[in-house]
């Protein structure tokens, strides 16, 4: 069958003519066939930023266990501090809503301020350690400087006095006498004055001792030296060899000391000079 025609020359889906009401109902007909819904939009989820608690978590945990191991306390400030400033920015984070990790940030700042009070604590104790090795070197310098003054000042004896070598030696320095050269005397001038200075070696050991150098030297108070005499008189006797233990040698010596020497003098002896300082008697002279 077929549609007729309208009369007015439009075809059938065409727009109504002019004069048509558009707030009048729709003519009857068959239902408007709507088309399939649309399907929905995939909404998008934005991921959680963890990355600062992470951080602060494992920045946290090296920094304490740097400051527990004493030796590198200097290293474990740093990922401490760090790990306390993530961890609050991790904890900011996560009370904006763009984290949620919030335990983990707030376990590096935990773990950052251990390990801050341990670099600190590590300090301290290392600053102790120094200061008390520092303290102990002091004393000790100052105690060999004691005793090396103290072991000075024992060289330096009064005329009569003994003074004991460290090989057992135990020697004595008489107080100066008056000696008279004789004619034939060699090292005493006209004008000088000569002195005898006796000498006593004892060995206060168990073996016997060789004496190396048993010559003294001989000085006034103004450290002016003064001359050996040697005459025919048999007086002078020097001491070497060996000394028994228990035993005793004795050397006599004379001495010319210038006319205006001063009026004390020191006399110089070691009886080996290459092993031990020399020791020193001093006195007026008569």
């Amino acid at each position: 069958m077929s549609v007729p025609t309208p009369p007015d020359g439009q075809k059938p889906g065409r727009e109504a003519p002019e004069d048509h009401d558009p707030w009048s109902p729709p003519p009857p007909g068959p239902a408007r066939a709507y088309g399939a819904p649309h399907p929905m939009a995939p909404i998008s989820v934005s991921q959680p930023r963890n990355g600062m608690g992470i951080t602060a978590l494992v920045l946290g945990i090296v920094g304490v266990v740097l400051g527990l191991l004493v030796v590198l306390f200097w290293m474990s400030w740093l990922p401490a501090l760090l790990a306390v400033i993530f961890g609050f920015v991790g904890l900011s984070q996560a009370r904006k809503g763009v984290a949620t990790n919030k335990g983990m940030a707030l376990a590096g700042v935990v773990l950052g301020g251990v390990g801050l009070l341990t670099a600190v604590g590590g300090g301290i104790f290392m600053i102790a350690v120094v200061k008390k090795a520092v303290d102990e070197v002091r004393a000790e310098v100052k105690e060999a400087k004691a005793s090396a003054s103290a072991a000075e000042k024992a060289r330096h004896v009064p005329f009569g006095e003994p003074y004991t070598f460290e090989n057992g030696l135990k020697v004595t320095v008489a107080k100066p006498r008056p000696f008279a050269p004789d004619a034939y005397a060699h090292g005493h001038a006209k004008g000088n004055k000569a002195v005898q200075v006796t000498v006593t070696v004892v060995n206060t050991g168990t073996e016997r001792v060789e004496v190396e150098t048993g010559l003294p030297d001989v000085s006034d108070a103004n450290g002016a030296s003064t001359e050996l005499v040697i005459d025919g008189s048999g007086r002078q006797k020097v001491i070497t060899g060996y000394v028994l233990p228990g035993k005793r040698a004795v050397g006599k010596y004379a001495f010319s000391l210038p006319h205006d020497a001063a009026d004390r003098i020191e006399v110089e002896f070691s009886p080996d000079a290459m092993r031990w300082k020399d020791a020193y008697w001093s006195g007026p002279t008569d």
